[in-house]
């Protein structure tokens, strides 16, 4: 098989083209603006990379890398493009976690809150939270639960937070995702859709916790603590 073959499909649902796809949904989401963030998908022993300094509305799968995920070696490389700063974290959530799929987008919901909590955002007693899984256990999160996501430093270049993210991976086992602090998050899953999710699901949380902090709402509160702030 050539390189090229890798990445060429008729198939909607070959990595390479749903990478392209949601960039482009990501992108007009505002998540993934000015070139930023990334997408990675792996399919077997295959890793399928989004590229750095591509615009992610205009990606094309002719710029995707394909990594052998045993050997680490680069199976196929577009010519002008460099690999993603993000790689050696999308692999941590594939080596520790055993995803199929990781997430990074530098959602500005994700950015306010990681300035608004200290080391671990909770948010509970939400039905959004249902669409999340209780990885140590089988099944989803349920109303009453809380969703706890950890929440690390920002380093000067992404690489250098790959020991951190496998620290807190390990640290967190309930956790699907990792904040960066003034920078953005992280979401994996068991493949690429269930990824989509849960990073669709803690986006909508992760918005919703600032606006109940700025109306003096706890997101982790008890049903009912929201008529306290009534009062005010």
């Amino acid at each position: 098989m050539s390189s090229d073959e890798l990445i060429t499909s008729d198939d909607p649902y070959h990595p390479a083209n749903v990478i392209c796809e949601l960039c482009r949904n990501f992108y007009s989401n505002g998540w993934v603006t000015g070139t930023g963030g990334g997408l990675s998908i792996k399919d077997g022993d295959k890793v399928y990379l989004a590229p750095s300094g591509v615009h992610k509305e205009r990606m094309v799968p002719n710029n995707i890398f394909v990594m052998d995920f045993k050997s680490r070696e680069y199976i196929r490389k577009p010519e002008i493009y460099k690999p993603s700063a993000c790689t050696p974290l999308f692999l941590a959530t594939y080596s520790i976690r055993g995803a199929g799929a990781c997430i990074h987008t530098h959602s500005q919901h994700a950015v306010m809150v990681s300035l608004l909590y200290d080391d671990v955002f909770r948010i509970a007693n939400i039905e959004q939270i249902k669409a999340l899984p209780k990885i140590t256990e089988p099944g989803y999160m349920g109303f009453f639960d809380t969703l706890v996501i950890p929440i690390i430093e920002n380093t000067a270049h992404e690489e250098d937070l790959e020991d951190t993210l496998a620290e807190t991976i390990r640290k967190y086992p309930q956790a699907t995702a990792v904040l960066v602090r003034r920078h953005g998050i992280y979401v994996w899953g068991e493949n690429v859709w269930k990824a989509k999710v849960y990073n669709e699901a803690i986006d909508y949380l992760l918005e919703l916790a600032v606006k109940m902090r700025l109306a003096g709402i706890d997101p982790a509160g008890q049903i009912g603590s929201e008529r306290n702030s009534r009062r005010c």
